[in-house]
């Protein structure tokens, strides 16, 4: 196994509505977090807050909580599926089974905006001219379901979502066993500042390298909750 690799287990839960924080919080109590990091740098740089994903599933939909510390809170974006990663705050979830090409990207602010992308494959992100994306990538109508919390005097803010499985395992649905590609990445604004602090779950060694799925790491479904030995 690449030790530089920040793989995960995803236990299955119960479905809960997304408007239930407290049934969500306890639903990922059965998760081990996965933490975003600046691993192309010796040492984090002194804009960087970290950030905690928990993962898990249901029959239905992957579920992923993410936790955010940020010191100044915004994202200005209100369209959806508008590039808000250049604007403000910004949750990244990209997601791949294994056994397929395509991969999806999926993009959750402060305020619950989203972005959709279907990317067919690795090798067709690669010969993209640099900052294109193809209208057809684009997910049109809102397919995954999520939340934000924001607890600005605390210096956080969460983001809920709840992806089904159907669109993104292709082929065949997941099961217990399973296992798909995963990173979460974050785009930190600060006021004042129109360079954001980038962070990944990712071992990347560029910070512009979000899309390099050698460095993402492998989550795996399991029925229940993870033993010591599964991770």
């Amino acid at each position: 196994m690449d030790l530089h690799r920040q793989n995960t287990v995803c236990p299955r839960v119960i479905p809960f509505h997304l408007d239930d924080w407290a049934s969500a919080a306890e639903a990922f109590k059965k998760s081990t977090p996965v933490y975003l990091g600046q691993h192309w740098l010796p040492q984090p740089e002194a804009g960087f807050l970290p950030a905690r994903v928990r993962t898990a599933w249901t029959d239905n939909a992957l579920l992923v909580l993410a936790e955010l510390d940020d010191a100044g809170i915004f994202n200005p974006s209100r369209e959806f599926n508008a590039p808000a990663f250049k604007m403000g705050d910004i949750f990244e979830i990209f997601l791949r089974p294994i056994d397929q090409d395509a991969y999806y990207e999926f993009h959750i602010g402060p305020d619950n905006q989203k972005f959709q992308l279907r990317v067919p494959s690795a090798k067709a992100f690669r010969e993209l001219p640099k900052g294109d994306i193809p209208q057809e990538w684009l997910i049109g109508n809102q397919v995954i379901e999520s939340r934000a919390q924001v607890f600005a005097q605390d210096n956080r803010w969460l983001a809920l979502a709840s992806i089904p499985l159907a669109m993104v395992a292709e082929a065949r649905q997941p099961e217990a066993g399973s296992q798909w590609l995963f990173s979460f990445s974050r785009y930190d604004y600060h006021p004042r500042n129109p360079s954001p602090t980038l962070s990944s779950s990712s071992a990347h060694e560029m910070p512009v390298s979000f899309h390099r799925q050698e460095d993402w790491g492998v989550l795996k479904f399991v029925a229940d909750s993870p033993s010591a030995n599964q991770l």
